[in-house]
């Protein structure tokens, strides 16, 4: 059964799918990025004996939009093998990272460029395309996933717009070429796609036909790499707008597709209010915790971990927020310099974010904005013993050592971080006599 139409306020006005030649495109003439000698080189090399070469995708659409351009793609209707010896011939160095789907790293002045050869699709599963080469502009532009994403602009600056995409850039609106259906069904992780694309780009409601068949095709995802789906849905969550997009998904059973577990939709838009009031960038692992992290279940990281293929240092911070914690504005200055000497500056930052998000404080509370600061800014001061020290009054190497380290440094701690070395030191000979 197909889930419930969201509401409204989920979804924007669909729209047509012909390009709009009401008014005339902006030129890119100008753009520094788009002067770049090095570029210029490359493009100027793939049309040396007549081909043709735009620059596609995203720096197109960031250009537009007025955002920073780092990463520079080229079309082309060279061949492959004719990228590479045309490169050869201007002195540029080219690498084959992914000529079975066309595409060549055209390397000029230590910057590489992705240059890939206009396509079309022949087959598709849903994971991978079978493609053949092709001259043809609209036809590259149709195999393409969102209109915005299939802007064309030439060395001069003149913008081509074969799908209606700089209408939608204007209007900040994701939106599929041609019938969502048929664009996800060569690749589910459109699904995702879409929704990640609205929360770093979009402005208003989702579109309504992809967000349907989004929802409709969500089994699809099952047959996606978890490398993949990883990918996408850690970059989604870091978006600035997740918290407007994960609600929709949970509700068209996308999460649940994605096998997550208990969802705690709550938790994670408090952490999104929060980090948004303090000034914080999204990040992705501890939204992944606030929405899928269950307290009290030690094994949850783990699963987490595997499901999304995470890397141990992700897997690892999630374990540090998974247990159920005694954070809390409540604590005297004291403990707080406990707290953040025992967790460490980074998992003491986490552990009391998630323990704000999961409490029923607002994102302007002054008790929990003072102790983010704390644990954000306060240097715990470096635990002045080493073993060497305790080896030098005759304590062995072994476990009797490290636990009279242990012992001196918990002393310590419990007395404020005041006691100095030679202090210290009296108390290790007191252990070393204690213990001969």
């Amino acid at each position: 059964m197909l889930p419930a139409k969201p509401p409204a306020s989920d979804v924007a006005g669909a729209v047509a799918g012909r390009p709009d030649t009401s008014q005339p495109l902006p030129s890119l003439a100008g753009a520094p990025w788009l002067r770049n000698p090095r570029l210029a080189s490359v493009i100027t090399a793939l049309e040396s004996e007549g081909g043709g070469a735009r620059v596609v995708g995203g720096a197109v659409r960031e250009a537009l939009i007025g955002r920073p351009v780092r990463e520079v793609d080229v079309a082309t209707t060279v061949t492959p093998e004719e990228v590479v010896r045309l490169a050869g011939l201007a002195g540029l160095k080219a690498v084959a990272t992914g000529i079975e789907h066309g595409t060549i790293t055209v390397i000029a002045g230590g910057v590489a460029y992705e240059v890939t050869t206009l396509r079309r699709d022949v087959e598709t599963d849903g994971r991978r395309a079978v493609v053949a080469f092709t001259t043809d502009w609209a036809a590259d532009a149709a195999r393409r996933d969102f209109t915005i994403n299939a802007l064309y602009v030439a060395l001069d600056g003149t913008l081509h717009d074969p799908v209606g995409g700089y209408r939608d850039i204007a209007a900040r609106r994701v939106r599929f070429i041609g019938e969502p259906r048929d664009r996800i069904r060569e690749d589910y992780l459109r699904i995702l796609r879409l929704f990640r694309i609205h929360a770093e780009f979009g402005h208003g409601g989702l579109d309504p036909g992809g967000v349907e068949a989004a929802g409709e095709l969500r089994g699809g995802l099952c047959t996606l790499s978890r490398e993949r789906v990883r990918q996408e849905l850690m970059r989604l969550l870091a978006a600035p707008g997740a918290a407007s997009v994960v609600p929709v998904m949970d509700r068209r059973g996308i999460l649940e597709a994605l096998e997550l577990g208990a969802i705690d939709l709550g938790r994670f838009a408090r952490l999104t209010e929060i980090e948004r009031a303090a000034g914080l960038a999204g990040d992705a692992v501890l939204a992944l915790a606030a929405l899928a992290l269950p307290p009290g279940e030690p094994g949850a990281p783990v699963r987490l971990g595997e499901r999304l293929r995470l890397s141990r240092a992700e897997t690892a911070r999630l374990a540090a927020l998974a247990g159920p914690d005694e954070v809390s504005p409540s604590m005297d200055e004291r403990a707080r310099r406990r707290f953040v000497y025992r967790a460490g500056a980074a998992a003491a930052r986490d552990r009391v974010l998630m323990a704000w998000a999961a409490s029923d404080a607002g994102a302007d509370d002054p008790g929990w904005r003072d102790l983010l600061a704390m644990a954000t800014s306060w240097r715990a001061p470096g635990f002045p013993l080493r073993g060497r020290d305790l080896r030098g009054l005759g304590i062995p190497p072994g476990a009797r050592l490290g636990e009279a380290l242990g012992e001196i440094e918990r002393r310590w701690v419990e007395a404020d971080f005041r006691p100095g070395r030679d202090e210290l030191l009296a108390w290790a000979r007191e252990l070393a006599d204690c213990r001969s």
